[in-house]
């Protein structure tokens, strides 16, 4: 007994010194239970947050300019005074384009970051934030990811609106995943993109940024997006989370002018507007950025109907809303709705805007708010709840860091320049194409390639563009000599400028297009951004100091349009070449519509290749010499006059009657592409399956290939409600499919319509299909129908 006394006081004094050994540790573990990631993101979001000081909570929702918080010097990058002092000011919770590099950043190839750096910097930032702040809490990074990351190396992908006229989800997809895995890589956990305003409005800025004027069509390219560039679920590795812009209805300004109020109904924008941003939220889009105007008379950014009831309760929206940058200062700078700064803080908070754009609208602004009683501490707590949330979903509490060496590797590579041509390939669009001037014939001995467009590397890359390295852009001009190589003698003149008439020198044009065989007149727009352009605090340009300085610059935000005409003397180089008798193929890079009414009527060829790339040049010259057969679509309607706008293709009811001075349909239509090939269709057959509660319309059809080349076809089936209750567009486009059919080749082609292609928001205001006879439309666009059939419902579907 005595023995066995000793041994059982020996095991607890043993007991004793361990649990005396290992209680700092059970006491450190329990005082900071956020950071053991063996509990739940509720249980870690609330044990944090119940730590944090008021100037903590609001700093969470701080997202300052990101530029400026780095330092590159001679012995390497870290972090900014700046950034020590702001973060000692107020311990911010987010940075916004650390990495971008621009004009507007005043960051070149010199004083930018190469991805190695950009690495270097984001994990210098996040080290400071770890190792000397109170509670360790790491940054979120949001980027610009439009079409490509807006960094230094980074791939440049076609602008939006090319990116649309592929008509291709799954190649959208595949480079929204490049994207992210090159973004994700240097430290990037959040993507600016996509954009999903409706353009209908193309004199406005940033047509360039849009997939376009339908709902459809722009939601099921915004999904892709969204599916490539965050994968399964957020945190994923290689992956971004996106940031939907702008909600809502932005790409509809009065007057074309960026940031105007828009005017549009309610059920408008449930049907048009709402719709296009929806598959992307359900697709578990992680963020939704608001957008700079009001809509029926209340701003965006303060609007808790949209942010609160549309966005969180009906579509159940899991992340968290930020704002345009300085829209909440608008509030009360621009719109006029709120007195104060503080004020405008107010409104944005409680409207359900959880994180500021700038740094500088919540702050100090969002404690007096709360001072006053203007908001309660659990509306604060709520906003950033979200945000924690999201840092912890991305594991940035256990790793904020990246590896170096992977980023290097990474990024610009071989594989990801593959998928950029392949985008600007499919988005190519062949608009006119008489006596089949091409594909361009081997037989030709010289080749004048002419145009301000020709030979200009930032003219062919859009808005949201970093500086680019010597020889990593591929020209038009360059892309025909490497096609051609030895075989064909190309000649290059300028001619004129996108603006600028000073130094217009036509005469030399001429000359060179009278010396060959036929002509590639390469014309457009620019988006370019130059360093002699100043900007707004947005970033948009300043109009004004740039008409005293004629940059190339046209389109992009901020360079709104009266007219859709060619600028400059480009118009007057096009008929100068024309009078020569030579052919000519017009080649159009740019952001927006224009007004091609004269090329229409006397040129034989034209090409749309809106902003193709940094592999556009080599895109266009595979297109011209028939080693690829486009067929890419137009996702805008090209206006024969602003007279016209808006001229959408699925207007409402009824059908539109004709001007006295012209037509009213537009030169080209939503849809519109040719090929070097022809296409049949035939047997279409209509299955309608009705149940209970649901049911479904199986659509399938043949289509072949009768020409001479291999090519492909994009199917697009089209929708008309020939009775309801509430007036419904003239078609609206319910499907389409990018198919690739060998010469001869016959394919079998389907489709399926459910409850949510056939609903309307009823009188009632609540979703429902309505019965009765429906007309379906199949072919090659919205106005070049080849199929009709019919289906009739018999009785109503309500939906929840």
């Amino acid at each position: 007994m005595y023995l066995k006394n000793r041994f059982d006081m020996k095991i607890k004094s043993y007991y004793i010194l361990a649990c005396l050994a290992i209680s700092p540790f059970l006491a450190h573990s329990q005082e900071f239970l956020y950071k053991d990631s063996r509990l739940s993101i509720t249980e870690r979001v609330d044990d944090l947050l119940g730590r944090m000081t008021i100037d903590e909570k609001v700093g969470q929702l701080a997202k300052p300019l990101g530029w400026e918080m780095y330092e590159k010097t001679e012995h390497g990058v870290g972090v900014s005074q700046k950034f020590k002092e702001l973060v000692k000011k107020e311990p911010i919770g987010l940075l916004w384009a650390t990495l971008r590099a621009d004009p507007w950043t005043q960051k070149t190839l010199e004083t930018g970051l190469s991805p190695v750096e950009a690495a270097k910097a984001t994990n210098a930032l996040q080290r400071y934030m770890l190792d000397s702040t109170r509670l360790g809490i790491p940054l979120l990074l949001s980027e610009e990811t439009p079409h490509g990351h807006m960094a230094i190396g980074a791939t440049v992908f076609p602008t939006a609106i090319g990116q649309a006229s592929t008509w291709n989800t799954a190649l959208i997809e595949r480079m929204a995943a490049v994207i992210a895995l090159e973004a994700a890589a240097v430290g990037a956990h959040n993507g600016y993109g996509p954009v999903l305003d409706l353009a209908r409005e193309p004199r406005w800025s940033r047509t360039e940024e849009s997939y376009g004027e339908d709902p459809y069509l722009v939601g099921q390219m915004g999904k892709a997006m969204v599916k490539g560039m965050q994968g399964g679920r957020v945190g994923e590795e290689g992956k971004l989370f996106s940031t939907l812009k702008h909600f809502v209805a932005y790409g509809v300004p009065e007057g074309g002018h960026n940031g105007g109020a828009a005017s549009v109904g309610e059920r408008d924008l449930r049907q048009n507007y709402l719709a296009a941003f929806a598959p992307a939220v359900r697709q578990g889009a992680h963020s939704v950025m608001t957008a700079y105007n009001s809509i029926d008379g209340i701003p965006c950014s303060s609007n808790a109907w949209l942010l609160n009831q549309i966005l969180r309760k009906e579509w159940g929206f899991q992340g968290f809303v930020v704002s345009d940058l300085l829209s909440i200062q608008g509030l009360h700078g621009g719109h006029a709705t709120a007195s104060s700064p503080v004020e405008s803080a107010a409104q944005s908070l409680g409207a359900g805007l959880d994180v500021d754009l700038s740094g500088t609208a919540y702050g100090k602004n969002l404690k007096d708010a709360l001072a006053l009683g203007l908001i309660d501490e659990e509306t604060l707590d709520q906003a950033v709840k979200r945000v924690l949330r999201t840092k912890f979903a991305l594991g940035l509490f256990e790793d904020p860091f990246v590896s170096e060496q992977e980023a290097m590797r990474t990024v610009g590579t071989k594989a990801h320049r593959a998928v950029a041509k392949q985008v600007a390939l499919e988005g190519i669009t062949l608009l006119k194409n008489d006596n089949e001037l091409l594909p361009l014939k081997g037989n030709m001995k010289r080749i004048a390639v002419i145009g301000p467009n020709a030979d200009n590397v930032y003219n062919q890359l859009g808005d949201y563009t970093a500086p680019q390295a010597e020889g990593k852009v591929t020209t038009v001009l360059q892309g025909i000599r490497e096609k051609v190589q030895q075989k064909m003698t190309v000649e290059y003149v300028k001619g004129v400028a996108i603006r600028d008439t000073a130094a217009s020198d036509i005469p030399a044009a001429i000359a060179a297009a009278e010396r060959a065989d036929v002509v590639v007149l390469v014309m457009g727009g620019s988006s370019a951004r130059d360093f002699k352009t100043s900007y707004q605090a947005t970033g948009a340009a300043n109009v004004e100091e740039s008409k005293k300085s004629i940059s190339d610059m046209e389109s992009g935000e901020g360079f709104d349009r009266a007219s859709l005409d060619f600028m400059g003397d480009q118009l007057k180089l096009m008929e100068a070449i024309h009078a020569t008798g030579k052919p000519i193929v017009l080649v159009t890079i740019k952001g927006r519509p224009l007004n091609l009414n004269w090329a229409q009527e006397h040129l034989p060829a034209i090409l749309d290749a809106w902003y193709p790339g940094q592999e556009g040049g080599l895109a266009i010259a595979d297109v011209l010499f028939g080693d690829y057969n486009p067929a890419g679509r137009l996702p805008i309607s090209v206006p024969r006059s602003v007279g016209q706008l808006p001229v959408y293709y699925n207007h409402q009811k009824p059908k539109h009657h004709e001007y006295i001075d012209m037509e009213a349909k537009p030169l080209y239509s939503f849809g519109h592409g040719l090929s070097y090939t022809k296409f049949a269709y035939s047997k279409l057959h209509i299955v309608k399956k009705e149940k209970d509660a649901s049911f479904d319309v199986e659509i399938t059809l043949d289509v072949e290939n009768i020409g001479q080349y291999d090519g492909d076809e994009v199917i697009q089936l089209y929708l008309v409600d020939e009775v309801s209750s509430v007036v419904t567009p003239i078609k609206q486009l319910r499907g389409f499919q990018r198919m690739h059919f060998k010469k001869g080749e016959k394919q079998a082609v389907a489709f399926t319509l459910n409850p949510e292609d056939l609903k309307i928001w009823g009188v009632d205001k609540a979703w429902i299909v309505e019965k009765g006879r429906f007309k379906v439309l199949v072919g090659s666009s919205s106005d070049d129908i080849r199929l009709e059939g019919s289906f009739v419902l018999e009785k109503d579907y309500p939906l929840e």
